[in-house]
């Protein structure tokens, strides 16, 4: 893919790949927009820490795949 306002592959950072089997990834959302949100559409894992639940979305790819944009953005207005 083309780098665009809709995606953006980063691949000199030092992190990439963050997520290791993705041949193409969307750096755009590096820092996923969703994580204050409970139902995201991704597959977080929820973990205790300290006898608190935290979300891990140390997994989940949603935010990087270039076809999620769209979604990203609905639920981000």
């Amino acid at each position: 893919m083309e780098n665009s306002y809709r995606y953006f592959e980063n691949r000199s950072c030092k992190y990439y790949p963050c997520h290791g089997n993705m041949e193409h990834m969307n750096c755009l959302f590096c820092y996923c927009p969703l994580n204050h949100v409970e139902h995201c559409p991704g597959n977080p894992k929820f973990i205790e820490v300290n006898g608190k639940q935290i979300k891990d979305c140390s997994g989940c790819t949603f935010p990087h795949e270039p076809e999620n944009y769209d979604t990203i953005m609905k639920l981000l207005t």
